[in-house]
C-alpha cells in the first residue's frame, strides 16, 4: 500500500468557484443581450443598453462565448487560472482600444476598425475591472492540503 506525502491540491478551489461565476454572469448577460439586439446588424451601432452598456449581436457573441469558456474553465483549478489570464490579456487589450475609441488615448492606430462593439465609457470600466478581475484570479493562491506520510503498520 502506498501512502502519499508532500502537499497536493484538494477539492474545489476559490478560483475555480470564480471562474464559474464570471462565467454564468457573461452567459447570461450574452443571451440577454441577444433578447434586446437581435441578429441584424451584427456588428453595427444599436443604441440599445444593456445595464447602460452599449451592446450589438458581435458583442454579445463575445460574451456568450467568455461565459462558456469560464463554466469550462470551472472544471479545474488549472483552467480556471489560464481563463483568468485570458480575461486579463484579452479585456485589457479590448479595453486599451476602448479608451482610444472614446477619445480617453487620444491617438487611435485602429481608427481604421470602427467601433465593432459599439463600446462606450461604461464598458470601458466593465473591461477594465474584467481585466483586473482575471489578473487576480491568474494568481490567485491554491488551497492546498498536507499529506503526512505514515509508517507501514508492521506485520
Amino acid at each position: 500500500m502506498t501512502r502519499s506525502n508532500g502537499i497536493h491540491v484538494q477539492g474545489l478551489q476559490p478560483v475555480q468557484l470564480l471562474a464559474g461565476l464570471v462565467g454564468l454572469v457573461y452567459l447570461v448577460i450574452g443571451i440577454i443581450g441577444f433578447t434586446r439586439t437581435g441578429f441584424g446588424n451584427f456588428a453595427g451601432h444599436h443604441d440599445v443598453r444593456l445595464l447602460g452598456f452599449m451592446i450589438n449581436p458581435l458583442h454579445n457573441v463575445v460574451h456568450v462565448v467568455v461565459g462558456g469558456l469560464g463554466l469550462l474553465a470551472a472544471l479545474s483549478s488549472g483552467l480556471s487560472r489560464t481563463f483568468g489570464w485570458i480575461l486579463f490579456i484579452g479585456y485589457g487589450l479590448v479595453a486599451i482600444w476602448g479608451l482610444m475609441i472614446t477619445g480617453v488615448i487620444s491617438s487611435n492606430p485602429l481608427s481604421g476598425w470602427g467601433n465593432p462593439l459599439d463600446l462606450n465609457d461604461a464598458d470601458n470600466w466593465l473591461h477594465i475591472g474584467s481585466a483586473v478581475l482575471g489578473l487576480i484570479m491568474a494568481i490567485m493562491p491554491a488551497r492546498k492540503v498536507v499529506h503526512m506520510a505514515t509508517p507501514e503498520p508492521a506485520h
